[in-house]
């Protein structure tokens, strides 16, 4: 049977899911689809290509059509549309990260933060501008939990500080308990909360935009 170009992602998403980024080559991925490595150039000219289109379908879904809800509440779907999308595969933050290529999927779902933006008032480049800076919230929150799942129990923040032998206020040990030991899920939330309460009041200390 040809190989398909959709064929090689696919079997680029399970080889990632099973093995990890890390372990991901050309030359793996070939003989998980039990053809020769140069039918995947075919398709990818490189790792970096086939990654982009990786990246691309592991977003996929995040520009779907949004609620009826206020705006503040569509960007906290957004972002947990993308975390989840990112989670939902091993190191899939850490491929998204990596590509600068931005497919149709990531398209859709930043034109959607824009246009969300922009009906709340803010003119174009300033909706790119904290479209981008949610995105990068979530990325950037979802490669530390995935390298967290990697960790052993032994590599815990509170355990490494603690051998550092460094001094800390009674403050930041109180800080550093609470980070260590909280749901990733509820931290998630409340640095969205805190992105989100930036952006109103972005929004309600300049005057609204035309549509």
């Amino acid at each position: 049977m040809r190989l398909r170009k959709t064929d090689v992602v696919d079997e680029a998403l399970r080889f990632l899911d099973a093995e990890g980024l890390d372990q991901l080559t050309m030359r793996k991925l070939g003989a998980a689809l039990n053809v020769q490595g140069g039918a995947l150039y075919r398709h990818f000219p490189n790792k970096e290509a086939l990654l982009d289109a990786v990246a691309d379908r592991i977003v996929e879904g995040i520009g779907d059509p949004l609620p009826d809800v206020p705006w503040l509440d569509q960007l906290r779907i957004l972002g947990g549309r993308l975390r989840g999308a990112l989670l939902g595969r091993r190191d899939g933050a850490r491929v998204v990260a990596g590509t600068f290529a931005p497919g149709a999927n990531t398209i859709i779902g930043s034109d959607v933060a824009v246009q969300v933006l922009c009906r709340a008032g803010l003119p174009p480049a300033q909706a790119g501008w904290a479209g981008f800076a949610l995105f990068y919230y979530v990325l950037g929150h979802a490669i530390e939990e995935q390298a967290q799942l990697r960790l052993p129990p032994e590599h815990d923040w509170r355990v490494r500080t603690e051998r550092l032998d460094v001094q800390v206020s009674p403050q930041y040990a109180a800080a550093l308990d609470a980070l260590a030991g909280t749901d990733p899920a509820e931290r998630f939330a409340f640095g969205l909360d805190l992105f989100l309460e930036g952006l109103r009041h972005l929004r309600t200390t300049r005057p609204p935009q035309p549509a």
